[in-house]
This record gives C-alpha cells, sequence and structure tokens, in this order.
C-alpha cells in the first residue's frame, strides 16, 4: 500500500488524519524566541488567544530537511512508497525542505512529492481523495495521476476581515493591487496556480458569506466540500448546513484553520472549498 504524507496546512480534521491513515507533518509557528509544532505543541484556541493578545506578531517556519528524512525513514519500515502532497511551493518552503529532506534518508524507500498548488483544505480535500484510492489499493502511479485529474476540479474561495496579517507574512502574491482600497471592505481571496489572487470584495461579513454560498450554489455537481473557520465555529457550522440543504449528496466537512494559516489570515476567516463531481 502507497503511504500518503501531508502537512499541516491541509487543515484535515483529526478524525479524516486517522480514518485515511494520513501522516500529517507540522510546519511551525514562532512568537519570538518561542517555536511550536502546528497543532502538537499549540492548539488553535491557544494561538489565536495568543494572536489576538501577544504584542509579538508570530511568523511560519517549514520543518527541517531533516525532520522530512526522519518521518520518511520511519514510515520506510512499514512501506515501500509513500506518496507526500504539500502546500504550494510558491506560498512555502515546505515541498523543498522535503526535496532536500529526501537525500538524507538512510532506508531505501520510493519518495514521491506534489506540488497541490494549494492550501487548507483545497490541499486537505487533495490528500483525502488520493489516502482513499491508496486503502482501496491504488498504484502510485494511479495516484500521481489523480493529483493531476483532481486539483482543477478543486476551488477555494476565503473572506477576511483584513488583510493585514497576509500582508505582514510576505503572502500577499497578486492581492498587493487590493490593499489601497481595502477599508471598511471584506476581501474574497482564491488560490491558483499556487498564490492567492483576488476574487471580489464586498463591504460586509454577511455580503461576503452570501458571495461564497452564490459562489458554490454555480456549481452543477460537488462531490465535496469543506467550510474552514478561525475562532467563529458557530458561523462555519450555520454555512456548512445552507451548503448541506443545496448539495444534499455531497460530503461536507468542517474544519479548523491552523495556526499556521491563521499567521497569513488572522482570526476571523471562513473559508469554502469545492470539489467538483
Amino acid at each position: 500500500m502507497v503511504k500518503l504524507v501531508t502537512d499541516s496546512v491541509s487543515d484535515l480534521p483529526p478524525e479524516v488524519i486517522k480514518d485515511l491513515e494520513i501522516t500529517v507533518i507540522p510546519l511551525h509557528v514562532q512568537f519570538g524566541n518561542e517555536t511550536y509544532k502546528d497543532r502538537v505543541d499549540l492548539s488553535s484556541d491557544e494561538f489565536y488567544h495568543k494572536l489576538e493578545h501577544s504584542s509579538v506578531l508570530p511568523s511560519t517556519a517549514a520543518p527541517s530537511p531533516g525532520i522530512f528524512a526522519e518521518v520518511f525513514d520511519n514510515l520506510a519500515t512499514k512501506y515501500s512508497q509513500i506518496l507526500a502532497v504539500f502546500v504550494s511551493r510558491k506560498l512555502s518552503a515546505t515541498y523543498d525542505a522535503a526535496l532536500q529532506g529526501i537525500k538524507l534518508m538512510k532506508r531505501k524507500c520510493q519518495v514521491e512529492l506534489v506540488d497541490s498548488t494549494l492550501g487548507i483544505m483545497g490541499q486537505g480535500l487533495l490528500v483525502m481523495e488520493a489516502a482513499k484510492k491508496a486503502l482501496a489499493g491504488a498504484s502510485l502511479n494511479e495516484l500521481i495521476n489523480l493529483m493531476s485529474e483532481t486539483i482543477p476540479r478543486i476551488h477555494v474561495r476565503v473572506t477576511l476581515d483584513t488583510l493585514e496579517y497576509l500582508a505582514r507574512g510576505g503572502r500577499i502574491g497578486k492581492v498587493q493591487a487590493f490593499l489601497g482600497s481595502m477599508l471598511k471592505m471584506n476581501p474574497i481571496l482564491g488560490i491558483k496556480d499556487g498564490v492567492a489572487f483576488p476574487s471580489a470584495r464586498v463591504r460586509s461579513r454577511a455580503k461576503a458569506t452570501e458571495w461564497l454560498f452564490e459562489f458554490a450554489s454555480k456549481f452543477s455537481k460537488v462531490k465535496a466540500l469543506a467550510v474552514e473557520y478561525g475562532t467563529n465555529v458557530a458561523e462555519a457550522k450555520a454555512f456548512a448546513k445552507r451548503m448541506a440543504s443545496v448539495f444534499p449528496k455531497a460530503s461536507i466537512y468542517i474544519s479548523n484553520v491552523s495556526p499556521v494559516v491563521g499567521t497569513h489570515t488572522g482570526p476571523n476567516p471562513l473559508s469554502l472549498t469545492i470539489l467538483e463531481g
């Protein structure tokens, strides 16, 4: 069986990680001199509390190549093939660190890396599709082909209260042009070809939520969708319930944005990810 590996930016719910036997490598969150492993040393609740109350702005970092080598070597004792799907190379050094990690491995094992060109549950739904097929016995080549076929069918949209955190983290990309006119606006961003891009801007959170709903409603076939939140779980659950009324046959997941992602979005994102059927 091929073993699936991903990073914590995928925002996979804990029960999914367990059920699909996915190995998740945490990225790092840094508050000054303190470094935490994403969701291991620092929960989302703890992180958002620090984000809102700390005078120190957090930063993020990819794991070292040595960490990847250690994880791959440990898995190589049970598996002969590993498929590792990571956050977009344009957003993080994670993929490149993993690539270096393969060269440091002490055990023999075929490790193939995939740049998801995505993040958050866009990356998560991609990994889930592969993990299900892997458990069913799909070959490594079949899984790699599945990746390339699935990525174009995944659509991510996120609304934020502010672009401040994204700008501070240097992940602004094509959103830079938004900055000058975003006062009292709710930006809606997408992820495509590995980078964030401006999708729309509306004047209230309610209108942003409605925009996301209308965006989703335009799809005729939806296999799965994910709703993500930072600190407002009630909003996410209510939105997911609306989505379920439109797509009763789709698998719907509610996920908490990880500390690493929250560093760049701020405490109150609402994200919608769609996997077309």
